[in-house]
């Protein structure tokens, strides 16, 4: 079996590597990985409907009223950001994205004070890694790869498949899940995209180390184990 269960039980899960994995339940509790698969969990303070966690020790996180906040790391726990997003993704400090209800799209900018600059596209889910990759997937479950390219009035190519969320820790740990809860990983070859992997999760978070972490639609937790 390749996912080992972990107990808890989690609606959204982001995994920025082995030692910052961070989950939200159905009650928008927020828990953090301790290490010890024996006692896996800690609560930490606050509400929030989805978590996006990096390998740097960056986490942010939207309320089911779509506001932000930044982990602090200290007593305070979490600043507000402006903005309203529904999903958030942090593939470091410097590489946080996230979608809104409407599918709009938007990078953070590293202004606190005007933090989103908007990206042309829709999207309704996004995973942003450590080395700047950026993969989305539409309402339609259409999946994308940002190219960076400004001098590009698309930004995004067009991967073949279909997903419903996408995780990216890097260019080359890639994850997804499609709306029968199957799950893929990235080839890394744009024509043959993925390959399907054995389980069955509605999220998933794929950190830069390679480590990976999902849950299921009845909120039980897995942790990818490696042959």
């Amino acid at each position: 079996m390749p996912w080992k269960q972990i107990s808890g039980g989690l609606a959204r899960i982001s995994a920025g590597s082995v030692a910052n994995v961070w989950g939200v339940s159905s009650a928008s509790d927020i828990f953090r990985y301790t290490g010890n698969d024996s006692v896996p969990w800690v609560q930490i303070p606050g509400g929030l409907s989805d978590i996006g966690a990096a390998a740097d020790g960056t986490v942010w996180g939207v309320s089911s009223v779509g506001d932000i906040f930044r982990f602090t790391w200290d007593s305070t726990h979490w600043v507000k950001i402006p903005g309203v997003l529904t999903r958030i993704s942090v593939g470091s400090r410097n590489n946080v994205w996230g979608v809104n209800a409407a599918g709009n799209i938007f990078r953070y900018t590293g202004d606190d004070a005007n933090p989103w600059v908007q990206i042309p596209g829709t999207l309704t889910d996004i995973g942003a890694g450590a080395d700047g990759t950026v993969w989305g997937v539409n309402s339609a479950g259409n999946v994308f790869r940002y190219t960076g390219d400004q001098g590009d009035p698309n930004h995004w190519i067009q991967i073949p498949g279909t997903l419903t969320a996408i995780s990216a820790g890097i260019k080359t740990n890639v994850w997804g899940v499609n709306s029968g809860a199957n799950i893929f990983t990235y080839t890394g070859d744009d024509n043959k995209a993925w390959v399907q992997v054995a389980g069955g999760l509605v999220d998933i978070g794929a950190g830069t180390d390679g480590v990976v972490w999902g849950v299921n639609s009845a909120g039980n937790i897995y942790r990818w184990i490696r042959d």
